[in-house]
């Protein structure tokens, strides 16, 4: 099956050659989101809870995009740099999230920025 590249424009242009996300038949998968502006500058840097707003809603932008929402959201891949923004991670997150909650894993990684706290990933099922 084909796919549809989503590429929201108002997003910078990515660091790397990727899409936003890919939309194949009604399952939209979004690219891990760090907290980037243009020119992969790093956003909020020091802020977890900044970062995951802003990686949340470019998570938000890409469904709009594809023609759909967060309660789309079936799962999330979630990467901390370090455990001890797990709860300022979550805070924010679950203001994402107030209803039925997506399956989720998170672990701790180093990211592709040394000033990137978050990361997302996210599988959305449409309709």
């Amino acid at each position: 099956m084909p796919f549809e590249a989503i590429n929201p424009p108002q997003f910078p242009t990515p660091i790397a050659p990727y899409s936003a996300g890919a939309k194949a038949g009604n399952t939209v998968y979004v690219s891990g989101v760090l907290a980037l502006g243009e020119g992969g500058a790093v956003l909020h840097v020091g802020d977890a809870a900044a970062q995951t707003r802003h990686v949340l809603e470019v998570i938000k932008t890409t469904l709009e995009a594809a023609g759909g929402r967060l309660e789309d959201v079936a799962m999330n891949h979630i990467f901390l740099k370090d455990f001890a923004d797990y709860a300022a991670f979550n805070q924010v997150y679950a203001g994402y999230f107030p209803g039925d909650k997506p399956a989720r894993y998170c672990i701790r990684a180093d990211l592709v920025k040394p000033d990137c706290l978050v990361e997302i990933a996210s599988v959305a099922h449409l309709g």
